[in-house]
């Protein structure tokens, strides 16, 4: 039986959900494991061990400026706790209150030390080291009970803090729970985690935004209230949250344990949906940092003397999943083969996400480990997309509802504009297509139910493993013998729990098999194999019409300095400082 200071992983952790992501890479993807409190992935002549000693980073600074930095967004947040969602608007905040035992360093892709000083992964043993003198915004010591509380109350259906099945995320045994068999304190500042079998992103996996810490305390104190009364120890406290006005409001943390305290005295998270409005507002001077844009309002930051838009590769992918568990008709390959060539992808990229994005052909972007380079997207093929219904026995095409988000993001700034290229291309073929477009949050609810036919989903990488890709989006996180024979798709009714970001519904055995295996192991060498194979049945099976891969793009107020954008995790509010 395990005691307070341990939790042993029970059977209803076989499932494995994934997550948003939100927001938020270490090694895989070409991090470059400089400076200690790093770590790289381990190779062909590695043995599973990695270690980690502590050397905090730090940032040059021009010194605190004080003032309201604020940052427009396109949707406000949906919760403030971290393991309650798998939005990237709710990481954006909340990773400005929490920190983690390991982080991912600023502007790259590789860790550094957290809340842990130095680590050690041997095999299936995880040992950290805790960092003593830092203080919870309530005042509270940090120690290893409160790693160990926030641990058990994700995936502890069993702990007395656990805030139940419908607020924990999947995030929850995706991240932290399947592999693990305990997490244990062996000392107020040590904690053991050890893995069912080696786990190859499982520091990666500490590093996320749903991986940072709670106060034991406000855990006992608030519940499933924390999400609108977050505590952490971060750079920056929560102060308030103006729902109806979709305002949130943070204070610099006087008392933070890190060299790189925050510079502004305020952050202000403000949510104008429209693209346009948002970068009319920036250079204006309504708000110093903004966020998704699109090809239209990127051009207007770019043409502003008063804003400069910065950009770099993303690490996402956006796609089209094809609901399997309720539309009977995306169950034949065919049809889900025929859908791909009759929309143009092409041209949604071109012409819609003009300059600011890329066609994908595979879940994954040319920067991640097991990117297959043989693989090219669907093109546009009306006679073949007929062809292909016609065989399966719907040549005189049906009816589909795709749900969409109206507002824009990273992976889709134009999902409006985009669903109606794709209701055209149908069209052509004899599919009609009903939209359904709504706010972001509830249509979060709305396709982790399963209502959807078919829904506009996309992925900003938590970590930069294919893992986080592969298994996190295209796994149905059950047991490869629960899945029927014959069948390529589960029903979500059928079971405890399931991986909601499989919003396809989609198990096929053999990949699902390949992507398990290639967790199991921490040599690069034969991990690539078997995503680019995984690459292969995806491409084959078309769970998705995958759309794109999409710049990371912000514009930014003449008056900031200090700001970068992240790869992964962030954004890192505190390094930034305002001019006069």
């Amino acid at each position: 039986m395990a005691t307070d200071d341990s939790f042993k992983r029970r059977s209803f952790l076989k499932a494995a959900g994934g997550a948003a992501a939100a927001a938020t890479l270490a090694g895989c993807t070409g991090g470059d494991g400089e400076g200690d409190g790093t770590t790289t992935d381990t190779t062909e002549e590695t043995d599973g061990t990695t270690e980690a000693t502590d050397t905090e980073e730090t940032t040059e600074e021009s010194g605190s400026t004080g003032g309201t930095l604020t940052f427009a967004r396109g949707n406000d947040s949906g919760s403030l706790d971290f393991q309650n969602t798998t939005s990237g608007e709710d990481a954006k905040v909340t990773n400005q209150i929490y920190d983690g035992l390991i982080e991912f360093k600023p502007g790259k892709t590789s860790l550094k030390a957290g809340l842990a000083t130095d680590w050690n992964v041997d095999g299936e043993t995880v040992s950290l080291t805790l960092r003593e003198g830092v203080t919870f915004h309530n005042g509270d010591d940090f120690t290893a009970d409160d790693f160990v509380a926030t641990y058990r109350r994700f995936v502890d259906e069993e702990y007395e803090h656990f805030p139940g099945q419908d607020y924990a995320s999947s995030y929850g045994p995706y991240a932290l729970g399947r592999w693990i068999d305990s997490v244990e304190k062996s000392g107020d500042y040590e904690v053991t985690i050890q893995l069912g079998q080696p786990y190859s992103p499982i520091l990666k996996n500490l590093a996320m935004f749903v991986s940072k810490v709670h106060s034991l305390k406000a855990i006992e104190e608030y519940g499933t209230d924390l999400a609108k009364n977050p505590v952490g120890t971060g750079p920056f406290e929560f102060d308030n949250w103006d729902t109806s006005n979709e305002r949130i409001r943070l204070t610099k943390n006087d008392d933070y344990w890190g060299e790189n305290e925050a510079q502004v005295d305020e952050v202000v998270f403000t949510a104008i949906g429209e693209n346009t409005t948002r970068a009319q507002t920036l250079v204006s001077g309504g708000a110093d940092i903004i966020d998704g844009l699109g090809a239209q309002s990127s051009q207007i930051v770019d043409q502003s003397d008063k804003a400069e838009l910065l950009e770099q590769p993303g690490i996402n992918v956006g796609y089209m999943a094809f609901n399997m568990a309720k539309f009977e008709p995306f169950r034949e390959k065919k049809v889900r083969q025929a859908v791909n060539y009759a929309i143009n992808t092409k041209n949604i990229v071109d012409t819609i996400f003009k300059g600011i994005a890329s066609q994908a052909s595979q879940p994954i972007p040319e920067s991640v480990m097991g990117y297959n380079e043989d693989i090219d997207p669907y093109p546009q093929d009306l006679d073949k997309a007929q062809s292909l219904l016609e065989e399966a026995g719907y040549g005189d095409g049906f009816e589909f509802e795709l749900a969409t988000f109206k507002n824009p993001r990273t992976y889709n700034p134009s999902p409006k504009q985009a669903a109606q290229v794709i209701k055209s291309n149908l069209n052509e073929v004899g599919i009609t297509v009903n939209i359904n477009t709504m706010p972001f949050n509830p249509f979060l609810d709305y396709t982790d139910n399963y209502k959807h036919d078919a829904c506009f989903l996309g992925w900003m990488t938590d970590n930069g493993d294919p893992d986080n890709f592969y298994y996190a989006l295209l796994h149905p996180g059950v047991d490869r013998s629960e899945v029927p024979d014959g069948q390529e798709w589960v029903d979500p009714d059928n079971f405890d729990s399931i991986n909601t970001l499989d919003a396809a519904a989609w198990a096929n055995t053999e990949f699902m098999k390949l992507t398990e295996e290639a967790q199991a192991s921490y040599k690069t060498s034969e991990r690539k194999p078997k995503y680019q194979k995984a690459a292969e049945i995806f491409h084959e099976q078309s769970p998705w019409v995958t759309l794109d891969h999409a710049k990371d793009l912000r514009g930014v107020g003449n008056n900031v300095e200090g700001f970068k954008v992240p790869p992964i995790g962030g954004p890192f509010l505190n390094l930034v400082s305002l001019s006069e």
